[in-house]
């Protein structure tokens, strides 16, 4: 069986246009011929009734009735006929008392008694309407006589033949119709132009397609994991998908309802409505790491995609830390390898004091360094973190060293984050460092750290001796994917390198999570200074992240 093609909106709509056109115009002409058949019914007995009026208002026809007899040459037929003929009536009859035709237009009619009943005429009342005679169907109108001092004499009945009555009718159809029919053409011409400006904005699709569409678009919004909005041009939310309520966290309710009212001010507040420009903009809502991207329609509203970053931002993190202990571990091991063979060329020298007081001096320094940053930071991942870059700097031939006003004795929330923002700004001096000292052997090799805390609030301060931040550059920085480092891109590929421009960016991505910030500002005496405030990283005082009383590490991570 071969299918039928779907039948285009224009045409559907130009068919619906087209009947209901002329549906209604010739139910308006039956309803305009209806009341014109009855209007000119009523002219024709109004017209019958005014020349029997005129007929009985003539005081001789009156006397003569009463003076002479019926006769079809007496003065009320002469006068009769005179009437009818003027008037262009069927008949004008006129008859006494007793219902005697004095005149008609067939005179073998005068002298009888006339074939309708004409007693309502004869008591005195005037009538008129449609009636059947010896003469046909006519119009009729009948009417008392009187005599010139008030007395009933008889009466006068006047018709109008109803076949040309009919025939006005018939001959306004024709102008009706050429009205009727100017006004389709008018209302068909309409639908034309509606249904080509249908099939353009349609693209020619059927209202079986459009269905498919609809149902297929709800589907397929509803079926991807990502959150998809769409917005008016007055800023309401038109559309959102399953996956844009859950990470929004709106209900069902919100669709239709203005931005404003269903999120709170904020940064995703302001990226949704679109007065953060950009692409790939990073947002947090409901400890979420979100990636929007907003896109203008035709009509002025707007569709945003958003994309949940929260498992790789996770993922990131834990990778920078392992990274990073990675990196201390090498470090410490080329370190304690050049150590031990120092020991072992004393040993073999025979210079067992001497290698003893080396061991010792050793274990000394190494053990008061990592107690003194103990002491300042209790939290066990950051100390640890500390020795380790402390570490690899040394290696580097770089100095870390940790501020005098490095003191955080508060239990930190989520260690895992002040490690990735601590671990990104220290491997960002220490860079910045070494590649100043690339350029210029003899300048200072010096980064130093600051942590504080400010009631909940963490502070990490990280300043360098490197080239500094030019001022247009301190913004771009954190931006994904830029970095004032440029290594060859990648053989055949003119990208850079993977993991370039990613270590700011994620410090401030941390920041902004916070509902914090991440600024870069110069040094004095050359250099930078990056700052990053964490609010709510901190639990309070006293207390540790669990409520339980905040315990001094080692610089190992044991409690002491």
């Amino acid at each position: 069986m071969r299918m039928r093609s779907p039948r285009r909106v224009s045409a559907e709509v130009l068919a619906a246009q087209l009947a209901i056109t002329t549906g209604v115009m010739v139910l308006a002409t039956c309803l305009f011929l209806a009341p014109l058949g009855s209007e000119l019914d009523d002219a024709a007995t109004h017209r019958a009734l005014s020349i029997a009026q005129t007929t009985a208002a003539d005081p001789d026809i009156a006397r003569e009735v009463l003076t002479t007899v019926p006769s079809s040459a007496g003065p009320v037929q002469r006068e009769a006929e005179r009437i009818r003929r003027a008037t262009d009536a069927l008949y004008v009859v006129v008859m006494d008392t007793r219902g005697v035709r004095w005149s008609h237009t067939t005179t073998a009619e005068i002298g009888r008694h006339v074939s309708t009943d004409p007693s309502a005429a004869l008591a005195g009342r005037e009538i008129r309407g449609i009636d059947d005679g010896t003469l046909g169907r006519s119009a009729r109108a009948k009417v008392p006589l009187y005599d010139d001092r008030g007395r009933l004499v008889g009466a006068v009945s006047v018709g109008i033949a109803y076949d040309s009555v009919r025939g006005r009718l018939l001959d306004a159809v024709p102008a009706l119709l050429l009205c009727a029919g100017a006004a389709l053409a008018v209302g068909a011409l309409a639908a034309v132009a509606v249904a080509r400006r249908l099939r353009r904005r349609t693209h020619g699709v059927g209202f079986a397609d459009i269905s498919a569409l609809l149902d297929e678009r709800e589907a397929m919004l509803h079926a991807v994991r990502e959150g998809v909005v769409a917005f008016d041009r007055l800023g309401r939310i038109r559309l959102a998908n399953d996956e844009a309520l859950r990470l929004l966290g709106l209900d069902a309710g919100a669709t239709g309802r203005p931005l404003d009212e269903v999120l709170a001010p904020g940064r995703t507040t302001d990226v949704l409505a679109g007065r953060v420009a950009g692409t790939d903009l990073l947002t947090v809502s409901g400890g979420r790491v979100l990636v929007a991207n907003r896109m203008p329609t035709r009509d002025g509203g707007a569709v945003v995609t958003l994309r949940d970053r929260t498992e790789l931002e996770q993922l990131g993190r834990e990778l920078d830390s392992s990274q990073g202990l990675l990196d201390a571990l090498r470090a410490q091991d080329h370190e304690h390898a050049n150590r031990l063979h120092t020991v072992l060329g004393l040993l073999e020298l025979g210079r067992h004091d001497m290698a003893a007081e080396y061991v010792a001096e050793i274990a000394s320094a190494h053990r008061a360094s990592a107690e003194q940053i103990a002491e300042r930071v209790r939290d066990p991942l950051l100390s640890a973190l500390l020795v380790g870059k402390t570490a690899i700097a040394a290696e580097r031939g770089v100095e870390l060293r940790l501020s005098d006003a490095t003191l955080l004795h508060h239990r930190v929330v989520d260690a895992r984050d002040l490690v990735t923002v601590l671990g990104n700004l220290v491997d960002n001096a220490l860079e910045a460092v070494a590649e100043r000292r690339r350029g210029d052997p003899s300048a200072e090799s010096r980064v130093e750290v600051e942590l504080r805390a400010e009631h909940t609030t963490a502070v990490v301060r990280v300043c360098d001796t490197g080239p500094g931040v030019p001022p247009e550059e301190r913004e771009r920085i954190f931006v994904e994917g830029w970095s004032t480092k440029r290594p060859p891109p990648a053989p055949g590929t003119g990208v850079l390198p993977r993991g370039r421009g990613l270590g700011l960016a994620l410090v401030r991505r941390l920041a902004e999570r916070y509902g914090g910030m991440a600024r870069v500002t110069a040094r004095a005496g050359g250099g930078a200074v990056f700052t990053v405030v964490l609010p709510e990283a901190l639990a309070p005082s006293g207390t540790a992240g669990d409520g339980l009383p905040v315990r001094p590490f080692t610089a190992a991570g044991e409690p002491r």
